[in-house]
């Protein structure tokens, strides 16, 4: 029965993966411009990647001889370096790409950078 129970847990993290890698895809292909498509690829790729993690470690941890502190410590670790290094590398991005001229879509309502302040 446990095992039952663990599989099902597996099959809802890998939908959610599939469901936030797949929302990404979506917004990679309808929005508008460079600066709406990172930010939808970046919450995508790190919550889609996290989600199908946590589905690997608890499918892993069902075997007979496997050591569960050690798939709980590096899924941990991968997750955690997710959360800091796909933000940061997606602002930094960004920056170089207003830096660099990149057009911003011309429906903006502002750009906090160029605006003056009021």
């Amino acid at each position: 029965m446990a095992d039952i129970i663990l599989d099902l847990f597996v099959i809802f993290f890998l939908l959610c993966g599939i469901f936030f890698m797949f929302v990404a895809a979506i917004g990679l292909l309808r929005l508008p411009d460079m600066y709406h498509r990172m930010h939808a690829a970046t919450k995508g790729v790190t919550l889609g990647l996290s989600s199908l993690i946590v589905a690997a470690a608890i499918h892993h941890a069902q075997a007979p001889n496997a050591n569960v502190i050690n798939i709980i410590t590096k899924v941990i670790l991968v997750i955690l370096f997710q959360f800091i290094a796909n933000p940061i590398g997606s602002h930094l991005l960004a920056k170089a790409a207003k830096m660099d001229g990149c057009p911003v879509w011309d429906k903006q309502l502002s750009d906090e950078e160029h605006d003056p302040v009021t």
